[in-house]
């Protein structure tokens, strides 16, 4: 597959060849979805805490004689039943995460790149660098029509062009290792550097 690659001012900076076992899949919806309940799970924090009847602070004295109330017989206010009481079997903190295979995990990630690629939402760029001026770099993303986008650079990002784009509402920037398929599911376009696609190409292979 054959894409044109730019430069930030939108000039043309030639065409590169995406291999199509990565950017050429016919993108799975129940790959993806799995994928991201994966991704999703482990980021949840897990920190859900309720008091138990043997935390809760209340007098353990009894509430009342054992017999002759005509009620049922009770020992501590902290019983499950009473206002204030412990509650039964609530959640505790625990991990959300599950397994998935690696390999698996990389099939979702090419299909997240795929799916990028089939509607047109990829976009190549030689390389990600900017002096570190927020008001320039927002003027090129402004007159390329970006709006909700992800840039993926290579092994690291430039740092100028990281701090410029701090600032910039609806611009993210990740290095190739971070590329993951909630992010870019989540952006509406898809911006890689020629050194993220080999990056990606060699990680992926």
């Amino acid at each position: 597959m054959k894409i044109d690659v730019i430069n930030l001012d939108g000039s043309s900076a030639g065409s590169v060849d995406l291999g199509d076992e990565i950017f050429g899949l016919e993108p799975r919806a129940d790959i993806l979805h799995r994928v991201v309940r994966w991704q999703r799970a482990r980021a949840q924090a897990g920190t859900h805490k309720v008091l138990t009847k043997s935390e809760v602070s209340y007098s353990t004295k009894k509430i009342y004689r054992q017999k002759g109330t005509g009620g049922a017989r009770h020992g501590s206010r902290k019983a499950p039943i009473f206002r204030h009481g412990g509650v039964y079997k609530g959640p505790t903190p625990r991990s959300h995460a599950h397994d998935l295979p690696k390999k698996f995990r990389k099939l979702g990630l090419k299909h997240a790149l795929s799916a990028k690629a089939k509607e047109g939402s990829l976009v190549i760029l030689a390389s990600a660098e900017a002096e570190g001026k927020t008001a320039a770099l927002a003027k090129q993303v402004k007159n390329l029509g970006w709006k909700r986008t992800l840039i993926i650079d290579g092994a690291a990002v430039n740092e100028g062009f990281a701090k410029a784009a701090a600032n910039i509402d609806g611009l993210d920037i990740l290095p190739s290792m971070g590329a993951n398929v909630y992010d870019i599911l989540k952006r509406d376009t898809l911006v890689l550097t020629k050194s993220a696609v080999e990056a990606l190409e060699a990680r992926l292979k």
